[in-house]
């Protein structure tokens, strides 16, 4: 089995604001000395995770990222008649396995202070321990432990975890997302627009009843990732059906799902124009270096996948080799999306 999968993904996107920074606009980086475009990792994983591509293909098997946990178990202990002080004294000492609690002066003393990736397992457990509480067992962490090393929360497994508190718990990342880039410079682009108040008539005034400014931005986007296969099975206990069900849902969001900032309002629901898929167990290396120059040409997206197949030959004549497989998939030409999530899979 070959260790690495890549994913190089080029998608267009029309105007819109899909990622937004501290001040609302789109996101940038400076790459090559130009402003590009910028997708954060973070918005990305996200939009995957909680998108019908996972939910379908990974039902069962999706951690839940959550303070809420401890409020949850007191709800239910609450609900099956256990008295309050004792509820909510279990309750936060399940909470606490999986975090700091929140001051006791909060509103919601059973909820944890950091947001935790808990998998079905452990979510599970704690629920199994507060019913043997309520049946009259006597609460004892130690002898009943919540946490798990593995487990079948794909998502967990792909994109990792960090306990603050139960470093022996956390998990290590089985896919590396780097932050998408546009392949070319990009201005950011003001929109000044106005809301209509449709009860006003012209005896108040003819005004707009709101007047506001947003940002947008446009461009086609270069998406790389890497994933380890063997730690990715390794984090799911060894299940390998599993590990493979959660590569090709991998594959299939990064080309069809983008993330949901402002989509109300741009409805930029792009898909990949190219994705090439990789396997080897050579060192993986990313195809960026293709976009240091920004590309500068009519037709964006045939420039930028040609600049990508020049860069990745010349990688390979240079340092032979960098995968012993691959798939590719054109808009307009060969390959399907099908072909590229069934080679993923392995």
């Amino acid at each position: 089995m070959s260790r690495f999968l890549q994913l190089h993904l080029l998608s267009f996107f029309p105007p819109a604001n899909l990622n937004r920074d501290d001040t609302g606009r789109p996101k940038t980086a400076v790459v090559g000395g130009t402003t590009r475009l910028r997708l954060s990792s973070q918005a990305l994983k996200r939009a995957w995770r909680t998108s019908d591509i996972f939910a379908a293909a990974l039902a069962g098997h999706m951690g839940q990222r959550t303070q809420r946990l401890g409020e949850d178990v007191l709800v239910f202990l609450r609900e099956r008649g256990m008295a309050e002080a004792k509820a909510l004294e279990t309750a936060q000492a399940i909470a606490g396995v999986f975090g700091k609690l929140e001051d006791a002066k909060e509103k919601i003393p059973a909820s944890i202070k950091q947001l935790a990736f808990i998998s079905p397992e452990e979510r599970a457990s704690a629920f199994a321990l507060a019913e043997r509480v309520l049946a009259g067992e006597k609460l004892d962490l130690k002898a009943e432990p919540l946490l798990r090393r593995t487990d079948t929360a794909a998502d967990i497994a792909l994109f990792g975890r960090m306990l603050a508190d139960a470093p022996d718990y956390n998990r290590d990342a089985a896919a590396q997302v780097a932050h998408a880039i546009t392949t070319h410079r990009v201005t950011v682009e003001d929109d000044y627009y106005t809301a209509v108040d449709d009860l006003k008539t012209r005896a108040d005034d003819a005004g707009a009843g709101f007047l506001g400014e947003a940002a947008f931005g446009s461009g086609v986007f270069y998406l790389y990732l890497c994933i380890d296969r063997t730690l990715l099975t390794k984090n799911l206990g060894g299940d390998g059906e599993l590990a493979k069900t959660a590569l090709g849902a991998l594959a299939e969001a990064a080309a069809t799902v983008a993330p949901r900032g402002k989509q109300n309002s741009y409805a930029a629901h792009g898909r990949a124009h190219y994705v090439l898929a990789e396997y080897g167990d050579q060192q993986p290396r990313t195809l960026a270096g293709a976009f240091a120059n920004a590309v500068k040409d009519d037709d964006l997206v045939k420039a930028s996948i040609d600049k990508l197949k020049d860069f990745r030959c010349a990688l390979h004549k240079a340092y032979g080799a960098g995968c012993d497989d691959h798939r590719e998939m054109v808009v307009g030409g060969d390959g399907t999306l099908a072909d590229i999530v069934a080679f993923a899979r392995g």
